[in-house]
C-alpha cells in the first residue's frame, strides 16, 4: 500500500508491448545503442547486498563511476553523437556539478571544448574538480534554472552545442544504461527505488527496465520542496523535465517525497553500515527506504546515484546523529 507521502500516477498495465508504448523519441534500441557506446569507457558498476535495508535490497552503487556519479552516462552518450562540425566548436552545459564533471571529463578525453555554467552555490569541491578536468567554468544565477539563461545565452554567442543535464534524448538514452545492467545482474528483479530531480535518470531506468520487464514497480524518490540550502542539491530542482516527465507518466508507478533529515539519516546509515560516501541527492533512495516510504517488495535495487559532498558538509551530516 502506498505510504501517505507518496504520488500515485497514472496506473502502467502489465502488458508484454511496453516496448511498444515508448516513444519515438526513445525506442528501447536507443538505450541498446547507447550502452554499447558507452562499453568500455564508463564503469560497470556492481550491486551490493544492503541487508540493513531489508531481506532482499541491493544498491546500483553509481559512486564508482570516475566522477563518482551516474551522469557521466548520460552526458557521454551526448558527446559520442555529436556530429564532426560540433565537436570542433564545442559545447556548453549548465549544472550543480555531477553533469559538470562527467561533461569535463569525456570532453577533455574527446578532444572536444566544454563551458560549464554553475550556480554560485554549488558546492566547492565540485567547481574545483570540473576546472581540474578542463573546463571552462562560470558561474551564474543561484540555481541550475538561472544558470540555464547564461548557458544558452553562450551557446547562441559562441556557436556551442548546448547539452541539457536531463531534457535530451541523446542523455536520457545514457542514463537508462544504468537499468539495463540492473537487469542484466538481477532478471528476478521486483522493485526499482530512483532519486529524481530533472528526471533524467528516472526516465531512462524506467523505460528502460519497463520495456524488459512491464512488471517491475518503479518508484521516483524527490525532494520535499524546501527554501534554501539542501543537502541534496543535485535533486533540487524547481520542475522535471519535459522529456522526463513524459516517460515518468507512463512508466513510473509512484513518486515519494524525503524531507532533510531522513536524506542525512541515509548518508549516515551508507557511512556507518558500508563504510560508503553519499551526496545527499545519491542518498535519497535509501532514505525512502528507511523512511518507509518506498516499498522493499521483493528483490529490491535502490540507486545510489552519486558520492559528490564536500567534507565539511559530510562532517557535519557524520557528526549529527
Amino acid at each position: 500500500m502506498p505510504s501517505a507521502h507518496a504520488t500515485r500516477l497514472p496506473s502502467v498495465s502489465v502488458r508484454h508491448d511496453a516496448e511498444d508504448r515508448l516513444p519515438s523519441w526513445l525506442p528501447l534500441s536507443a538505450i541498446e545503442d547507447a550502452a554499447e557506446r558507452l562499453h568500455g569507457r564508463i564503469v560497470r558498476t556492481p550491486l551490493l547486498p544492503a541487508p540493513v535495508l531489508g531481506r532482499d535490497v541491493w544498491l546500483k552503487a553509481e559512486t564508482f563511476q570516475a566522477t563518482g556519479a551516474f551522469k557521466e552516462r548520460g552526458a557521454l552518450n551526448r558527446l559520442l553523437r555529436l556530429t564532426a562540425l560540433e565537436r570542433a566548436a564545442g559545447v556548453v552545459a549548465m549544472s550543480a556539478g555531477n553533469h559538470a564533471a562527467g561533461l569535463a571529463l569525456h570532453a577533455q578525453r574527446l578532444g572536444v571544448a566544454a563551458t560549464i555554467v554553475m550556480p554560485v552555490t554549488a558546492p566547492r569541491c565540485k567547481v574545483e574538480r570540473t576546472e581540474a578536468l578542463g573546463a571552462e567554468v562560470v558561474l551564474s544565477g543561484s540555481n541550475v534554472g538561472e544558470a540555464k539563461s547564461c548557458a544558452l545565452q553562450l551557446a547562441a554567442e559562441r556557436r556551442l552545442t548546448f547539452v541539457h543535464p536531463y531534457d535530451d534524448p541523446d542523455v536520457i538514452a545514457g542514463q537508462g544504461t544504468v537499468g539495463l545492467e540492473v537487469l542484466a545482474d538481477r532478471p528476478d528483479l521486483d522493485t526499482l527505488v530512483v532519486p529524481v530531480g530533472g528526471g533524467g535518470l528516472l526516465a531512462g531506468m524506467a523505460a528502460a527496465v519497463k520495456a524488459r520487464k512491464p512488471s517491475v514497480t518503479v518508484v521516483g524518490v524527490r525532494l520535499a520542496r524546501r527554501r534554501g540550502p539542501t543537502l541534496a542539491d543535485g535533486i533540487a530542482v524547481d520542475a522535471l523535465g519535459k522529456l522526463p516527465q513524459a516517460l515518468l507518466a507512463g512508466f513510473v508507478d509512484t513518486l515519494v517525497e524525503v524531507e532533510e533529515a531522513e536524506v542525512a539519516a541515509a548518508m549516515r546509515t551508507l557511512h556507518g553500515s558500508f563504510g560508503m560516501v553519499a551526496e545527499g541527492a545519491g542518498a535519497a533512495a535509501v532514505a525512502a527506504l528507511l523512511a518507509g516510504k518506498a516499498p522493499a517488495e521483493g528483490r529490491t535495487v535502490a540507486v545510489l546515484s552519486g558520492r559528490n559532498v564536500d567534507s565539511d558538509t559530510l562532517v557535519r551530516t557524520l557528526a549529527a546523529a
